[in-house]
């Protein structure tokens, strides 16, 4: 019975060592091919710049090329899910946004990815303040103006926004709560369009990604009243911070950040975050960051953990007190 027992015994190591040792082997051996990155939105975006920044820097220091692919659809979800259900060997990464892993599960009804179940963090890369732009035609030059003017005829502003439950549309949502006024909102499909009818005095308000404002501020075609960041961006230099305009406390700030599918090894996840940490401490790398309006923000595996962990209440209390749901 004894000589029974010692057997399985060693049959069960022999087993679980048979599973471990390829997965350990594996994991120091990353990576072995090209690494992909997806995006869960169309080329030309403000995250595709934020990758291709980052991706050949990247790959010198894997020692393998680094592609990036495209996986549109849902405001991210496309994409997510499509990492989430790819093989855990942390050659298959996700470059996400705010809204695809904090926004988008509490405004979609059905979801098929849960951000702290299905993914590993592995590092986030920058943070992205917002800008609340106005058409020039808009009689406020700054934003107690704006807000003064809201509250004399309310409802009689609209603001657009990239579409219901993005953060261009909850970033007003918050503005308002924050100023007690009320601004129509008018949801598009996408922000080009918004900016469009933007630009054209359709809807005078909005707030989106610095880098996506700065280029038609600078050209005179819309008029930053403030940024949403707690100190002032370079890229809007003369344009003050919502809490320098008089709104205490009030920051909120998108960010950039790459995930693993859940069951990737922890010493891929470690490999992956030390090499994005050595990219982003190029100074290089760094000023064209900033001349994009992204600001260079690492956090390593555990910590962007505990950061997305903390964001998501915030958010989910954000989208709950617009209404804003989408099937």
């Amino acid at each position: 019975m004894l000589l029974r027992t010692v057997v399985f015994r060693r049959r069960v190591l022999a087993l679980a060592l048979g599973l471990v040792l390829p997965l350990a082997a594996a994991a120091q051996a990353f990576p072995t091919k090209p690494v992909t990155v997806i995006i869960g939105f169309p080329a030309g975006g403000p995250l595709d710049a934020h990758a291709r920044l980052l991706a050949e820097e990247l790959g010198k220091r894997l020692g393998q090329p680094v592609v990036i692919d495209y996986k549109a659809g849902a405001g991210g979800t496309v994409g997510a899910e499509f990492v989430a259900k790819s093989p855990p060997d942390g050659h298959t990464l996700l470059m996400a946004n705010t809204g695809t892993m904090v926004i988008n599960p509490s405004v979609y009804t059905k979801i098929p990815y849960q951000t702290l179940r299905d993914f590993v963090p592995i590092a986030r890369t920058a943070q992205q303040p917002l800008a609340l732009v106005v058409n020039p035609s808009v009689p406020a030059r700054t934003l107690q103006e704006f807000i003064a003017l809201a509250k004399a005829s309310p409802g009689r502003l609209n603001y657009g926004s990239a579409g219901n439950g993005g953060i261009s549309h909850l970033v007003p949502e918050m503005f308002k709560a924050a100023t007690g006024t009320f601004i129509v909102h008018i949801p598009y499909r996408g922000s080009a369009p918004a900016f469009t009818d933007l630009m054209a005095g359709q809807v005078q308000f909005m707030a989106e990604s610095v880098p996506q404002a700065a280029q038609y501020v600078k050209a005179g075609k819309l008029r930053a009243l403030a940024v949403t960041s707690r100190q002032r961006n370079p890229a809007l230099p003369d344009t003050p911070t919502l809490i320098e305009a008089g709104l205490k406390d009030f920051e909120v700030v998108g960010f950039y950040g790459v995930l693993a599918p859940a069951g990737t090894p922890r010493s891929v996840a470690e490999r992956l975050s030390a090499a994005f940490k050595a990219v982003l401490e190029s100074p290089e790398i760094r000023q064209k960051m900033v001349t994009q309006g992204a600001d260079p923000a690492f956090l390593d595996a555990d910590a962007f953990r505990a950061f997305l962990t903390a964001e998501m209440p915030r958010w989910a209390k954000a989208v709950k007190d617009s209404g804003a749901k989408l099937d």
